[in-house]
């Protein structure tokens, strides 16, 4: 496939670095959003979404979050080993949106935004009760670039809720769930394509 469509050659060199990060922010979406509840050494909960988020691993299951700066959910997954992956869905997108607020470290956002929690079940912090899905993970270790840090957190229990559930697995639909764009701009779900991987024999038939 060609196309003689005239593009905008960019060198990351030649860019101040935030420009070109949110350059690279408008084009690397949709990006799905890590809610991510920690628990300080002091005891107190936090909660923020991160919008670099992916697998790592699937066997061992292993996930990771960016934190951009050195912020609480960093300091409190590394301190103390343990963070949860809670999902960000259209229904709880006003509380993600005001829980990436900036509030000192020795503030619960729960408690300040009125985000109901409840006990996770293999590790400490909490899991946002109003959320269809809680991952809780050990923190498996870390990268460093700069001034970002990429979090490793290997899954240690999943928690679905029977109300997002067809039959035993997820439907995409009922989950709702929420991704970053560029600027401040978030999306849904939008149409849903189903399309098979081909088949070695059958692709070589087709490229024949």
């Amino acid at each position: 496939m060609t196309s003689d469509r005239a593009r905008r050659e960019l060198d990351s060199r030649e860019l101040p670095a935030g420009q070109f990060a949110r350059l690279l922010k408008a084009v690397v979406v949709p990006r799905p959003i890590a809610w991510v509840s920690t628990t300080s050494a002091e005891g107190v909960d936090n909660l923020a979404p991160h919008s670099f988020f992916t697998f790592a691993s699937e066997v061992p299951p292993v996930l990771q979050f960016t934190s951009i700066g050195h912020k609480d959910s960093l300091r409190n997954a590394t301190g103390t080993g343990e963070f949860v992956i809670n999902l960000a869905d259209l229904g709880n997108l006003d509380a993600v949106n005001a829980s990436g607020t900036a509030y000192p470290p020795d503030e619960d956002e729960f408690a300040a935004l009125g985000i109901e929690r409840e006990p996770s079940v293999a590790v400490r912090p909490p899991r946002v009760a109003g959320s269809p899905v809680a991952i809780e993970c050990r923190t498996e270790g870390t990268v460093e670039f700069d001034e970002s840090v990429v979090v490793f957190g290997r899954v240690v229990h999943l928690a679905i809720s029977e109300a997002v559930l067809d039959g035993d697995h997820p439907d995409i639909g009922k989950l709702a769930p929420m991704a970053r764009l560029g600027r401040n701009e978030w999306s849904e779900i939008g149409k849903v394509h189903r399309i098979d991987r081909i088949p070695l024999d059958r692709a070589r038939r087709n490229g024949s």
